[in-house]
């Protein structure tokens, strides 16, 4: 898919909570058709410090309206600076990068894994899932029920399963101590959030024989495979994540 280097306006910044924050982007050309897993590069204008652009996946497309979504975490000077854009602004973005999640086989029992922002990537999957004729099952990890995001987007999608570290919403724990891992039989398995989240889950999944693929969240500066920071270790040898990933079966990975 050919790469495009265009600005976008701000339609809306929406604050979450005190550090999540979803961009949504309009441009004057048409969005073509993008895949769920992909992400793109943004310049940071006026914040000098910031001079490489930033990974951010892709959170939502709505094609009618010509918008893109951006679900983005303050994590620094870069991201605090996208925080305060406001309607109207100009924001520049390489985009579509990286590899995508694959569709499941036919009639396979399907389960989305996130946790806190990892959860950025899994509702344009589950909407692109949903069309596709799938009913996926999604399941949230959150620190505690004030952290919890885009429950209602998520519930139209299909059956929704909560955790939360300190039991203040859904299940106390984490998403992979959840009853419905021991209680439903999943196929395939969707998973993007903190490594260590993943990890466990794609030691579960590998445990009880379900495919599961994983999208990274690692730093990349250039998004092109040139800069060499978003290195993998796989059974295919060192791979770039922004490249070859971000999505990755972990059967794959060198984990």
């Amino acid at each position: 898919m050919a790469k495009r280097i265009e600005d976008f306006k701000i339609k809306e910044n929406l604050r979450l909570n005190n550090d999540l924050f979803i961009l949504e982007l309009t441009g004057n050309n048409q969005i073509p058709t993008l895949k769920p897993g992909q992400f793109a590069q943004v310049r940071i204008e006026g914040s000098p410090e910031t001079f490489l652009r930033r990974p951010i996946s892709i959170h939502d497309v709505d094609y009618e309206r010509n918008t893109i979504k951006f679900l983005i975490q303050i994590a620094g000077k870069g991201t605090k600076r996208l925080s305060n854009l406001k309607q109207g602004e100009t924001l520049n973005i390489i985009y579509p990068l990286g590899n995508s999640f694959s569709l499941p086989g036919e009639n396979e029992k399907v389960l989305l894994v996130g946790g806190g922002c990892g959860v950025a990537p899994l509702l344009f999957l589950g909407k692109y899932l949903q069309l596709k004729g799938y009913k996926p099952e999604i399941l949230l990890g959150f620190r505690n029920s004030d952290r919890i995001i885009e429950y209602n987007e998520y519930t139209g999608i299909g059956t929704v399963y909560l955790t939360t570290e300190d039991g203040s919403s859904g299940e106390k724990g984490f998403v992979t101590e959840h009853t419905v891992l021991n209680e439903q039989h999943y196929d395939h398995v969707y998973c993007c959030g903190p490594e260590s989240m993943m990890k466990a889950v794609a030691a579960y999944c590998s445990k009880n024989d379900i495919n599961c693929e994983v999208s990274l969240e690692h730093l990349m500066a250039c998004g092109f495979g040139v800069c060499l920071c978003c290195v993998v270790n796989t059974v295919n040898g060192n791979l770039c994540s922004c490249i070859d990933g971000p999505v990755f079966n972990t059967k794959e990975l060198k984990w």
